[in-house]
């Protein structure tokens, strides 16, 4: 009887890898390579991007999957391409043309209309997009055929600006923006706004809270390097996804008690009530800590 095959070892590896994702892989699938690369127990990424989209994926491996919400929560920016006069099911080249039009914008149409995008917004989300609807994601409902209602949200746009035009049909955009936006959206409303419709051709991730692309990495470069200590080359630390939150130093006996999850009592340089720091002993992160204004209580440990 042939024996099984044997698994391969997970490793301790903790730390971000900025991928550079390649067009037409899935951000589900991009995790899963890199965490087969380092052979590393966890993994998790700082934000989906679409198949047709490249640019920016934040992977967490190990302790840092602990950080994954910071980057969620944290600033991004994209370059867009918008292809007017076809509206397409998905709101980007990969859907069906639902609607055509004749009419292509000029350039001072493009930026008179720009301002009343950027601050806060409604936007309605794609029906092709991962939120769920009863318990179902809505792309699997909209690729049903099921009819599906989307519901305005709030989003924040803080910086849209025209960056060239490099014919009638197609427009060249930079947005800066917060969490929980559809650049597919703004797409189609923005063309809507034009006298037009239209759709995504081209979306490019640059920048996740402290990750920009020009740290990145391609999977293609990962792969290069092999399974030995030149991938660990390529992470960044876990407190890369902290960088906004105070850092105190703490004693060993300190970062002890705080490592066993109980509080550290300060007698001077207490954070104000409420405040989040990065506890640190030496080098190393020990915690994410909430002050009450006498102690520190943890809130996340690391295991580093």
């Amino acid at each position: 009887m042939k024996s099984p095959p044997l698994k391969r070892p997970k490793n301790k590896v903790d730390g971000w890898v900025i991928l550079d994702k390649p067009l037409g892989l899935g951000s589900t699938t991009a995790v899963g390579r890199v965490r087969w690369l380092f052979g590393a127990a966890k993994a998790g990424h700082g934000g989906t991007l679409d198949p047709l989209a490249t640019g920016v994926l934040p992977i967490a491996l190990g302790e840092a999957t602990k950080t994954v919400p910071f980057i969620m929560d944290g600033a991004k920016e994209y370059k867009f391409t918008l292809r007017f006069g076809e509206a397409r099911s998905t709101e980007d080249a990969e859907g069906e043309v639902t609607a055509t039009s004749d009419a292509r914008p000029t350039d001072e149409a493009i930026r008179a209309a720009l301002p009343a995008f950027t601050g806060t917004i409604q936007q309605t989300p794609p029906a092709f997009s991962a939120l769920k609807i009863d318990g179902q994601r809505a792309y699997d409902l909209a690729r049903a055929g099921t009819a599906v209602e989307m519901k305005p949200r709030t989003v924040t746009i803080d910086r849209l600006e025209l960056l060239a035009r490099p014919g009638a049909d197609h427009a060249d955009f930079v947005v800066g923006c917060g969490k929980g936006t559809y650049i597919r959206s703004l797409g189609r409303d923005l063309a809507r706004a034009l006298g037009t419709v239209g759709h995504l051709s081209a979306l490019r991730r640059t920048v996740v809270g402290p990750f920009r692309e020009d740290r990145a990495i391609s999977l293609s470069k990962l792969e290069a390097l092999g399974h030995n200590s030149p991938l660990l080359g390529a992470l960044a630390p876990v407190a890369t996804a902290l960088d906004d939150i105070p850092a105190l130093a703490m004693t060993e006996t300190q970062a002890d008690r705080l490592r066993q999850g109980q509080p550290v009592v300060l007698t001077r340089d207490v954070p104000p009530s409420g405040a989040l720091a990065r506890a640190e002993c030496g080098e190393r992160l020990v915690a994410l800590v909430r002050s009450d204004g006498v102690s520190l209580q943890p809130v996340r440990v690391f295991n580093l």
